[in-house]
């Protein structure tokens, strides 16, 4: 069921399917920033994962490290990202058990099928069902 809108700039987007496309063997992932009210910054994290071919662990340190950065630029944490490269861009059961972030809005890219990028948008909650949410792109 989608409900509700999101508007992410080109840029963002961008740059988040840029960085499943450099690792389309992989589940990439990374933190999105936001001010005032906009997405502002993307920001990749490496997946230290044990099989990261198919679920993602963003790396402790780096994950730190990015949470120090958006708070040094008055960013807060929008949306957390990851890429499935085998499988369409809903949430996996790991996935759903490993959403810790309920304010934050999960966004999957799928490169499940050749030449095409999937990014869907979803609220995960313990407990409850995914919710997606309408992606808009916002022109610049």
């Amino acid at each position: 069921m989608q409900t509700d809108a999101i508007a992410i700039p080109r840029p963002i987007i961008n740059k988040m399917l840029h960085h499943a496309q450099t690792r389309p063997e992989l589940e990439v992932c990374g933190l999105i920033g936001i001010r005032d009210q906009l997405p502002v910054s993307c920001y990749p994290i490496k997946n230290i994962a044990q099989h990261p071919t198919e679920r993602y662990e963003m790396d402790p340190a780096e994950l730190l490290e990015t949470m120090r950065t958006m708070e040094a630029n008055n960013e807060h944490l929008f949306a957390i990202y990851h890429s499935h490269p085998h499988t369409q861009a809903i949430p996996s059961s790991t996935d759903l058990a490993m959403a810790n972030y309920p304010e934050a809005l999960y966004l999957i890219i799928s490169l499940n099928t050749k030449g095409v990028l999937e990014l869907r948008g979803f609220r995960l909650q313990t407990n409850q069902p995914a919710q997606e949410i309408i992606l808009l792109l916002e022109q610049e």
